[in-house]
């Protein structure tokens, strides 16, 4: 009975057709292979303008670039629009002004965790789009 298909390696019998190929050796490794991912951090920003907080900025004060305040529901980690009064904490009342300061005992600022992809920021949008087809 012939083959139906005619490609090498389709039902092949190990009847000695077959070329023997040299083995490669392989590295030896031990556990999965880690993956190289770029380095992360850990940043606060301000939620009016984004800009980027410094690590000791006391949450009591403003923000140094556009002056609002930082310890706001807006700024909060448990600040949610969906929920009730606004926020995922049981909360007694609701706090009207989201971008004032409050004295709320839940407050804890909002942080993210943020990639470091690359060394040095473009200046602006056009250097940025440059540098993409750059020889």
């Amino acid at each position: 009975m012939g083959r139906k298909y005619k490609q090498r390696g389709y039902m092949d019998s190990d009847s000695g057709e077959r070329e023997a190929r040299p083995q490669q050796k392989k590295p030896e490794t031990f556990g999965p292979r880690t993956p190289l991912m770029p380095g992360q951090r850990s940043v606060w920003r301000c939620a009016s303008c984004a800009t980027i907080l410094p690590a000791g900025t006391d949450d009591q004060g403003k923000c140094p670039n556009c002056q609002a305040e930082l310890h706001s529901c807006r700024q909060c980690t448990f600040f949610d629009t969906g929920s009730r009064f606004e926020c995922t904490r049981p909360i007694t009342a609701r706090i009207p002004k989201k971008e004032a300061r409050n004295e709320c005992s839940f407050f804890a600022p909002r942080t993210t965790i943020e990639r470091e992809t690359s060394s040095s920021k473009p200046l602006d949008a056009r250097a940025a789009f440059e540098n993409l087809f750059k020889r």
